[in-house]
């Protein structure tokens, strides 16, 4: 073992390895709870999705100890999935069998991005200010779906969106889950986003508001959801950009996240460079590809694996044991399918405003980055769709360092994507 992860070369031991997992897993947990329910909004079968999350994270994370021996867990990402389900699938009319098709071949396209020396041309060539402002994007994007569900934004005839509401029992126990879901996490609580889930779940019964299931069985049937991905359909003209804002969102979020996460865990080269960054993408790529044969949207490396870093976590062997306990999660079906949606809407809350802090980091004293990057932010939760508000920041990028008479600033990779973007919302 200490061969093979390189235990002592990286200052750590078994035991800080394996504590470190426990204390990702318990940072990212949540997904076995929302996300099934998320995709439960395209029609997918909740219990195969429960199963398709687990099964997906424990793969997932287990690559990438064994193949790029990092600390960094996966699981089907939050934002993909709110994109999957209430864009493609709810607003564009696509069946989830080739949304999950999109999700693959987006996935594969990534794999041969992750096997060859175009990726350094694609990750390299956009800029840092559009990376912050889709990541801050999909952060608002979802804290729009977050609100819904918690019943503090609803639908109006005049202003569009309009105050929800508040006197409702099922709103104000949301509101109390998010303002404990911060407090905890403020505090420095592990798992503090599962723990007020619960809690908020907990609170529903005496309301009937949560129906109690019991908490340990055999896992659901995966059968609803397994091998139904539709692959032909999601290869058709109409669709595809769907799959290439699957492919992007999957190479830019993976990316980033593994810089940010091997610079903290003391792993990144001197020269700025991430090792073993090829190896991580393969095992990134093939978990998005594993995790749609199950039946899950695209499966992504987790910046909640900060936790186990922080915690010590220095190798794969953190990875391995995220996946392990995944595994045991599948057992524990009936807990996770108790909690209403009430409950897990502050969770996306929560989650997006974590996401909204890259807006910190963009130059703000140069309106040709942060213009941009706003735009690609903004645009996401007006629009309702990543993939436009993606499509729009590009385009102003390169229109404004244009016409700023600095073209010169705009990457190859930057033009193209400016360029389908536009042939994209000229037809549609």
């Amino acid at each position: 073992m200490d061969r093979f992860f390189g235990l002592t070369a990286r200052g750590t031991t078994p035991r800080t390895e394996v504590m470190a997992g426990l204390a990702t897993y318990l940072t990212m947990a949540y997904i076995v709870v929302v996300n099934p329910q998320i995709l439960a909004a395209a029609g997918i079968d909740p219990g195969a999705a429960f199963v398709a999350t687990c099964l997906a994270a424990a793969i997932g994370s287990a690559l990438m100890g064994l193949l790029a021996n990092f600390p960094i867990a996966l699981a089907p990402g939050m934002g993909l999935n709110a994109y999957f389900a209430f864009t493609v699938v709810q607003g564009m009319g696509v069946p989830w069998q080739v949304a999950l098709g999109a999700v693959f071949v987006g996935g594969l396209l990534f794999f041969a991005v992750s096997v060859l020396r175009v990726r350094e041309w694609l990750v390299n060539g956009i800029p840092l200010s559009l990376k912050l402002g889709i990541a801050a994007g999909i952060g608002f994007f979802l804290g729009l779906i977050g609100l819904r569900g918690m019943g503090l934004v609803a639908a109006h005839p005049a202003t569009l969106v309009g105050l929800g509401p508040l006197g409702e029992t099922s709103t104000l126990l949301a509101c109390a889950g998010f303002l404990l879901i911060a407090g905890l996490s403020a505090r420095g609580v592990p798992g503090a986003i599962v723990l007020g889930i619960l809690l908020t779940a907990a609170a529903g019964i005496p309301f009937g508001l949560t129906t109690y299931r019991g908490i340990v069985d055999l896992p659901p049937s995966l059968a609803p959801t397994f091998l139904r991905l539709d692959i032909a359909g999601a290869l058709a003209l109409g669709i595809l950009g769907i799959v290439f804002t699957f492919f992007l969102v999957d190479l830019l979020d993976n990316t980033g996240t593994l810089i940010a996460t091997t610079h903290r865990a003391g792993l990144m080269r001197k020269d700025g460079t991430v090792p073993n960054l090829g190896r991580a993408l393969v095992a990134d790529s093939t978990g998005a590809m594993v995790g749609a044969t199950l039946g899950t949207s695209t499966t992504v490396s987790y910046i909640e694996s900060a936790a186990g870093i922080q915690a010590g976590g220095r190798t794969g062997l953190t990875a391995l044991t995220v996946a392990a306990l995944f595994l045991l999660t599948l057992f524990l079906a009936p807990l996770a399918t108790s909690i209403p949606g009430y409950a897990t809407a502050p969770a996306l809350v929560f989650v997006a405003l974590l996401m909204g802090r890259a807006l910190g980091d963009i130059g703000w004293e140069d309106a040709t980055d942060y213009m941009p990057a706003i735009v690609t932010a903004l645009a996401m939760p007006f629009t309702f769709s990543i993939a436009t508000g993606i499509g729009l920041g590009f385009i102003v990028h390169a229109a404004v360092k244009t016409m700023a008479g600095r073209a010169a600033e705009v990457s190859g990779a930057v033009w193209l994507i400016a360029a389908l973007s536009a042939v994209k919302f000229a037809v549609q």
